[in-house]
């Protein structure tokens, strides 16, 4: 669907209004957002960002194409109560706390439903590749396939990463293993305390390689 500008700019306002959430002047419009169906919201607020099909071409911004369905219900509803206080997530997230269970569902599995995200990069990081697969025992660094996948296909609440942006995928490492600020995934942080950052940008590099090839 091609938009004009005028439209473009009318769905860019009605996104930083439900970005910077609910105050007593926008309070109408993000009520409005609430009663929108889960494919309207795709099309007029989260493809501004994510992409139409979940394949966002920004490492700003996650990659959705067919991410599992139960881990972005459970993502989106942390949102929703600001159980996610990463900053790179949630201050563009914030104000998607009038998310309805049903479009919530909705959003999960429309996303889920797409084409697996596309590989970010075709040449494979050996030492990433090796974390990947064996990860680091002398460390106590488990290895990612063992809840991930051998493809990265995640399963269920475990994610895919098959073909993220190895950027976006970086610093939600940095995330799980420095802060407190995404509790639900708090299980990371042993599993990847001692990665060191050399080694974070290997396998998030490695990582972007095991998606979808274009």
């Amino acid at each position: 669907m091609k938009r004009t500008p005028r439209q473009s700019h009318r769905l860019l306002a009605m996104c930083i209004v439900t970005l910077m959430g609910c105050t007593s002047s926008n309070e109408q419009t993000s009520q409005d957002a609430s009663a929108m169906s889960g494919v309207a919201m795709v099309d007029q607020i989260c493809s501004l960002c994510h992409g139409l099909t979940g394949e966002s071409v920004s490492p700003m911004f996650p990659k959705l194409a067919g991410q599992q369905k139960e881990y972005l219900k459970l993502q989106l509803g942390d949102f929703k109560r600001h159980l996610r206080s990463d900053t790179s997530g949630a201050q563009y997230m914030r104000g998607f706390d009038h998310l309805t269970e049903t479009q919530i569902t909705e959003l999960a599995d429309y996303f889920s439903r797409q084409s697996p995200m596309k590989a970010d990069a075709d040449s494979a990081d050996a030492r990433g590749e090796s974390i990947f697969g064996n990860g680091i025992p002398e460390s106590g660094v488990a290895r990612c396939g063992s809840c991930h996948g051998a493809g990265g296909e995640g399963n269920g609440r475990i994610p895919r990463v098959a073909g993220q942006h190895a950027e976006y995928a970086i610093r939600q490492i940095k995330v799980l293993q420095q802060t407190e600020q995404r509790p639900r995934d708090d299980s990371m942080k042993s599993s990847n305390h001692s990665l060191s950052e050399a080694d974070t940008e290997s396998v998030a590099r490695y990582m972007a390689t095991l998606g979808a090839k274009p």
